[in-house]
């Protein structure tokens, strides 16, 4: 894959606004949201735009990521992507169609630079396409899916209508295929069987000879194949080039290439939770309260470290800063509270020397005055791990040996035997998003049932897990008292994270 398209040094106006694989996307009517992505667009963006468009998808994907931790209904499912596809990527005035494609070109090439965010990206990319493509088959007629397969060249050899008739017993006898009045007019095809084997391994079409005889409906599957191969191959190309582009373009959009996995997308503003008082809630002198009542367990581990050590190697400040600040803790409080602990093994003068920098450049009072954000689960994995004792930064269902990891959480009492058992087993298949969405559940009975606990992002981001806990306190409590040690005032999470 060219990965010049959406990072040109001098973008090329286009004048119909949009080139490539948006303009095949136009000329299939309610296809018209599918597309392969198979050529690169040449239109002009400002810097502005370009990260708008591409954290707009990446709200849509990690929407994805978000809902397969949580095992929704696949009603539920489709509903809740399409409002995030129609929240996010629907075309405006301002876009003019541009959204879809170059959103999707800026973040491959994001995305393109490691195994692990190639895999992240193949996989989320893939499910959204055979969403829209599912969309398409499913409409009225299928004059929009025959559309899209000529539009992009896919060579299906179709089956006469006397080859038909005489497999007819044996394409009926396929199960969930036409029924008896459908199959007249159902149009079938023939491909390699090495191109259906999702179908084959449903048994969902009829096999003979080494081709696979596939109702059109059924073609999606195929497509989607198609399309994740074109998708991996392009990957792959657009990393051996990447270096390359960053650097000609370390100036502007380099930096928002290389940061943007690490970007954060959670709802709202990163504003404090406040109490009904207009009072910030997360403070020097309530933290400690919190991070037992509501952080999950890579926070928990940072916050005991601190008060064990009474200091944070750099990862784990950065880590834990950050989701300090992202939770709404403000520079002075988040000052204050690292001084309190910090100034047990060190004067004043060598924490303000050392230390206070780094936290005044974390709210962006310092440097070159950025606004960074806190980390999310899949950074906090994929980074590197600690190395010793003193170090605590990392995802403990990532980082940490069973042995270890089954002995904190009996330690921190979080739920029963079986329980654990439940979480240690989704440890061990490495599922550390779902382990830790599952140490929530547990830990938050009849959570999903409760009014005013939005649960999204638990399991994906820190910060949303905090806010999500802090939601079902607040409500669970009843009352303006949501931690009584910490003699705090019911909150509002709106916006928080």
């Amino acid at each position: 894959m060219n990965v010049a398209g959406p990072i040109r040094s001098r973008p090329v106006p286009l004048s119909d606004g949009i080139g490539g694989g948006s303009a095949s996307a136009s000329a299939y009517g309610s296809s018209a949201d599918v597309d392969m992505y198979s050529d690169v667009p040449f239109f002009e963006l400002s810097l502005d735009d370009f990260e708008e468009y591409a954290l707009a998808r990446l709200k849509v994907l990690r929407k994805i990521e978000e809902m397969k931790t949580r095992n929704l209904s696949p009603e539920i499912f489709r509903s809740q992507l399409d409002t995030s596809i129609k929240t996010n990527l629907t075309a405006d005035t301002k876009s003019k169609g541009k959204i879809d494609v170059a959103s999707h070109f800026i973040l491959r090439a994001a995305y393109c630079r490691t195994e692990d965010l190639r895999r992240w990206f193949l996989t989320q990319e893939c499910h959204l396409f055979r969403h829209r493509l599912g969309k398409v088959a499913q409409g009225s007629n299928n004059n929009a899916l025959k559309d899209f397969l000529a539009h992009n060249n896919f060579d299906l050899d179709r089956v006469t209508r006397g080859e038909k008739e005489k497999l007819r017993e044996k394409l009926m006898s396929v199960p969930g295929g036409p029924n008896p009045v459908e199959f007249h007019s159902a149009e079938y095809y023939r491909v390699p069987f090495t191109q259906a084997l999702e179908l084959v391994s449903r048994r969902e079409c009829y096999v003979q000879g080494g081709m696979a005889y596939v109702p059109l409906a059924r073609i999606v599957s195929i497509v989607a194949a198609k399309f994740r191969v074109s998708l991996s191959k392009s990957l792959s190309s657009a990393a051996g080039v990447f270096g390359q582009v960053a650097h000609e373009e370390q100036t502007r959009i380099g930096p928002l290439l290389k940061s943007m996995n690490s970007q954060y997308t959670g709802p709202g503003a990163l504003d404090a939770i406040v109490g009904v008082d207009g009072e910030e809630v997360l403070t020097a002198a309530t933290v400690d309260a919190l991070a037992a009542q509501s952080m999950p367990l890579c926070m928990q581990q940072l916050h005991t470290g601190l008060k064990r050590d009474h200091k944070l190697k750099h990862q784990g400040r950065l880590q834990f800063g950050l989701f300090l600040k992202g939770a709404g803790m403000s520079l002075e409080e988040h000052n204050l509270f690292f001084h309190k602990e910090f100034t047990r093994i060190m004067t004043s003068e060598q924490f303000n020397k050392g230390y206070a920098y780094s936290i005044r450049h974390m709210h962006g009072k310092e440097g070159k005055r950025a606004s960074y954000t806190p980390y999310n689960c899949t950074k906090i994995i994929m980074g590197n791990p600690p190395q010793s004792g003193a170090e605590h930064h990392g995802c403990p269902y990532r980082h940490y040996d069973d042995a270890n990891l089954s002995a904190l959480l009996g330690k921190l009492k979080i739920g029963n035997a079986s329980d654990r058992d439940a979480i240690m087993s989704l440890k061990k298949d490495g599922n550390f998003q779902l382990a830790c969405a599952k140490q929530f559940e547990v830990s938050h009975p009849g959570a999903k049932s409760l009014e005013g606990v939005k649960l999204d992002g638990v399991g994906n981001h820190p910060n949303a897990w905090f806010g999500a806990s802090v939601s079902y306190h607040n409500v669970k409590s009843g009352s303006r008292d949501v931690a009584a040690s910490a003699g705090m005032d019911m909150v509002k999470t709106e916006g928080a994270i």
